[in-house]
Formats: structure tokens, sequence, C-alpha cells
């Protein structure tokens, strides 16, 4: 089943701001442990762990997966804070963004179905030899909502909490920008990524810069990544697609989708279209106002940011915890004040 509960009220300002990454990243917190994780092909992953200093069988250990070209320190601050409230906590760079950089982009292979299939199953089976018979939960940002369910072991999963988890279909993002976001990351993305071999996107305070095979699935893909994951998928046959997106089945773990209203990426259609490949799990989607807890904006790269600890974080911390998340998203509103609350639900 598949439930949607949409809070939602005029925004005050622009309620599709959606804010730039460069100065708004957390610096890294000294207490996550670099370490690295090879790959089934022999490519290092820069990870970071938190851990508590005594094993115990029932302590969840969260799997933070990235949102396209943004770095795993972005989500340092959330880690320390799961970390502090009891779980255990992995970060880790996708290949060919920030410690899991090669020394050049240029030529260097790499999709977004390889940051699935090779680099989160790796950090997986990191989890299962390193903390052996406890939990797995995932946190996944943005496109992490479509790692998360490429990956092998996917099966794993106890629970999974996404925000603005879609996989960028150009159709979904919100009308009054899409234009603009059509100009500068379906055109003026791909065009320098032809010209230099890959995307520069730190010079141009975009993103970090990021290899030319995750920028061209990003430019061309269509309502069905499977069918249009061109750097990846032009080696695989209608029937190994096809098996792409079957695999989203094995995630039985409960999941609960939260989005922003003034987030261009994550609109109510983009969530659903992603959501729908999770056949075999339980999908709630929880769609909040930024105006409803005091905040000009929130978008789609502010939920981790530390001035939402005491209102946004506790949701996915009760989610984690098996706990009511609405019971959290109730102390952020007034849900009488709001005809259009409500449950919708479809299998």
């Amino acid at each position: 089943m598949n439930s949607i509960l949409e809070w939602q009220r005029p925004a005050l300002g622009d309620p599709n701001h959606v804010p730039g990454r460069r100065g708004e990243q957390p610096v890294a917190d000294p207490r996550g442990a670099a370490i690295v994780v090879h790959a089934a092909d022999g490519h290092g992953l820069g990870c970071w762990l938190w851990q508590h200093p005594k094993d115990a069988a029932t302590r969840g250990v969260v799997v933070i997966c990235p949102a396209t070209s943004v770095q795993a320190r972005f989500y340092s601050r959330f880690a320390q804070y799961l970390h502090d409230h009891g779980f255990d906590v992995v970060t880790f760079d996708y290949r060919g963004i920030g410690g899991s950089r090669p020394a050049s982009l240029r030529g260097f292979k790499a999709s977004a179905i390889d940051w699935g299939l090779l680099d989160l199953e790796a950090v997986l089976g990191f989890v299962r030899e390193h903390f052996p018979g406890q939990p797995v939960d995932v946190v996944a940002h943005s496109i992490g909502g479509l790692v998360l369910g490429l990956a092998p072991s996917s099966a794993s999963y106890r629970r999974v909490f996404t925000v603005g988890a879609q996989f960028a279909y150009w159709r979904d993002y919100a009308p009054d920008l899409r234009r603009r976001m059509l100009a500068k990351w379906h055109l003026a993305m791909p065009l320098l990524t032809a010209l230099l071999g890959y995307f520069p996107g730190k010079a141009l305070g975009w993103l970090e810069d990021t290899p030319a095979g995750v920028m061209s699935d990003w430019c061309l893909r269509g309502p069905r990544f499977e069918t249009t994951c061109y750097s990846a998928c032009s080696r695989l046959g209608a029937e190994e697609r096809g098996q792409l997106a079957a695999g989203f089945a094995r995630v039985r773990a409960p999941i609960l989708a939260l989005s922003l209203s003034d987030d261009a990426f994550g609109t109510i259609a983009a969530i659903e279209r992603l959501l729908g490949y999770f056949t075999a799990a339980h999908r709630s989607h929880l769609r909040l106002d930024p105006t409803h807890f005091g905040a000009a904006s929130v978008g789609h790269f502010r939920f981790f940011d530390e001035a939402f600890k005491n209102t946004l974080w506790p949701i996915a911390l009760a989610w984690l915890r098996g706990e009511d998340a609405t019971a959290e998203a109730n102390a952020l509103v007034e849900p009488q004040a709001l005809p259009s609350a409500g449950w919708m639900t479809r299998r």
C-alpha cells in the first residue's frame, strides 16, 4: 500500500526556492572515523563511521545514501545526531565524488546504476561484516532513493527514510521553474560535460565535479529510469533493464518518503514516480510546507541543515526507531487548520 499525507498552505515568499549548496555544507565531524571500502570491481570508496564503543545486537546501523554529486560530509551533523540518539552510522561518497574520486574524472566511467549495484552494495557488505546481526536502516536523499533500490542486498533493510527522493525526470519539475531548470540541468550541464569530459560543478558552485556518465543519465532521463540510463544501460539488453526495475521488489522494509512543498525537484509527481518502483514495500509519503514550522524555505537540500535539528530531524528519528513519525509531524503543524489534510492510499 502506498499512502500520502499532504499538509500544505500558501507559502510565504518564493515556495520553490531551492537553496544552493555553496556555503551550506556542514563541516565534517571529527568523530566520524574515515575508512576505505572497496567495491567488487576494486574501486575504493571513502566512508565515514560513527560507532558506539560496545556492540549491541538490537542497535540499528544507518547507512546514508547521498544526493547526486553531494559529498558525504554534507550529512555529518545529521549522522552525529543519529549517533547521539543511539544509532551507529555510515556515510560514504559515490565513486567519482569527494573521497571516492580518482585523480582525473576525464574518461572515468561511472553512473548512478554503478552507485547502487557496486558502491552501496560494497558499503552494505562492510556493514554486515563490521556490525554482524545488527539491523540495517537507510536514509536516502534525492537520487539516493533510487540507489537504495539497486543494491542486490536491499532485502536486508529494516526501515527506510527518504528526503526529496526522485530521479530527476524533467516533466516532474515544479512547473513554474521547469524552463529554468531545463536550461541549467539539461542544456548547460550536458554541453559543459561534453566539452570537458566531466561536469565542472565545483567551479560553478552548482555541484561537486561529477563523472560524465552520471550527468548524461540525468539530462537524458525519461519517465522510466531503466529505459533511459544510457551510460550504464547501453550495455544491457531489454531483459536486463527489466531486471533492474524488478529488483526494487527486493525492498520489503517500510518506507517513509518526506518531501517539502518548496522543493522544485521533489514534487508530488516525482516522489510518487520513484515510490512506484517499490512494489513490495509499504510506502508512506509525508509532504510538509516549511511555513508550518516557521521556515522561509527548505527546498531540496536544507533538511540536513542543523537549523532543523529540533523540527524536521525528529521525524526521521522517530521513523527509524519504529515510532509514529506523524506524531512528530503533528508537533510542527496544526492539522485542524488544514482542510486538505488526510491520507490517500493506493495499492
